[in-house]
């Protein structure tokens, strides 16, 4: 298997599962935004985002869909909440909800706050959006109630990889300290695992 990935991209979805699983991969890093910073990717991936992941014969984008791939294809793991769990819709919902949802917004704040060049930001929808990711940080939180250590199942799933990437975004973009204080406590336990750590520093260590 092997990803290409950028450091704190997306893409890091996919090596913090690769590393939960503790499954064999080659990475190759890029600069970000690899379209414009690295043209030759477009070669590979002529959308040139990130991730792009190949798995034999498979080519996959989307970083929440290679973490269900990785799950369901090098599987079983306690990672995947399977049909037959109560909370198999809430993990299906939370995976889903964790690029649509969360991080969409913060893209643009990205994009109007640093990538774009100066006399191009706009600080008003950069604002909007980050309000608008607060809003919806509400249904992570109602998750997290009752004192739970984890999003669902009663344990540590892909979904908590899928969602806490949401968050790790907004610490980059300094919008963590507005989500709940009970977001904020996962979202530190989530960054203190192992496996976290290893994917951490992969990245660092290929830079």
């Amino acid at each position: 298997m092997k990803l290409w990935h950028c450091a704190e991209a997306r893409s890091f979805r996919v090596l913090w599962m690769l590393e939960e699983m503790g499954l064999p991969y080659e990475l190759e890093l890029l600069p970000f935004p690899p379209r414009w910073r690295q043209p030759a990717y477009l070669e590979v991936n002529p959308l040139g985002t990130i991730p792009y992941f190949t798995d034999g014969e498979v080519a996959m984008t989307e970083s929440v869909a290679i973490c269900h791939w990785l799950g369901t294809r090098h599987g079983p793991t306690p990672l995947m909440v399977e049909p037959d769990e109560p909370d198999w819709g809430a993990f299906l919902n939370l995976m889903y909800q964790a690029d649509a949802t969360l991080t969409f917004p913060q893209t643009l704040v990205l994009r109007y706050t640093r990538l774009e060049p100066e006399e191009r930001r706009q600080p008003k929808v950069a604002a909007d959006y980050a309000k608008w990711f607060l809003g919806r940080t509400l249904w992570i939180d109602r998750q997290l109630a009752d004192g739970r250590a984890f999003l669902v199942a009663g344990r540590f799933t892909a979904a908590d990889i899928a969602v806490g990437y949401a968050f790790q975004l907004a610490e980059n973009l300094e919008l963590i300290a507005d989500v709940s204080p009970r977001i904020r406590g996962w979202w530190e336990a989530l960054k203190a695992r192992p496996a976290f750590q290893a994917a951490r520093a992969r990245q660092q260590a290929e830079s």
